[in-house]
């Protein structure tokens, strides 16, 4: 059977530009894995799909069945309605964030994601989970910069 994962994401900036985090939440079976980093300078959407790419990459076994729950709009209509691919055809000209667009698109490839829209601050448990650990590493000490942002 092949291997099932689940993944919850979200993102967030303290301004837009400003401070900025993610969290992430894994589950596969009954492991349940969390993942948060904070970013000097970054924008939300920026946030968003970082939490995407990081999760994906931290998946160990390659060919894993993903569903991913997002309340990005843009993360999740750029893959779904596939603009994404139509904008690595071109080479990413005028968009935004190529960067993460790219090492997503080279992630995304290993896997059989769907992704999935979810309401925000709706009272889903795991989005607001996400929601709290990347506001709270936004606010944190540990914040490195976000190489790619082009601010």
């Amino acid at each position: 059977m092949p291997h099932q994962i689940t993944i919850y994401t979200d993102g967030s900036s303290r301004g837009n530009p400003g401070p900025g985090g993610y969290g992430a939440i894994l589950m596969a079976g009954t492991h349940r894995k969390e993942l948060s980093q904070g970013f000097v300078r970054t924008t939300n959407n920026r946030m968003e799909l970082m939490s995407v790419i990081v999760a994906l990459e931290s998946l160990k076994r390659e060919g894993s069945h993903v569903k991913v729950y997002s309340d990005s709009k843009y993360v999740v209509d750029s893959v779904e309605k596939k603009w994404v691919f139509g904008w690595e055809k071109k080479n990413f000209h005028g968009k935004k964030n190529p960067d993460l667009w790219k090492r997503f698109l080279d992630i995304y490839e290993k896997h059989h994601v769907k992704f999935h829209w979810v309401k925000g601050h709706n009272e889903n448990p795991l989005n607001e989970r996400c929601d709290v650990l990347a506001v709270e590493a936004a606010l944190g000490g540990n914040l490195i910069p976000d190489e790619g942002y082009e601010g």
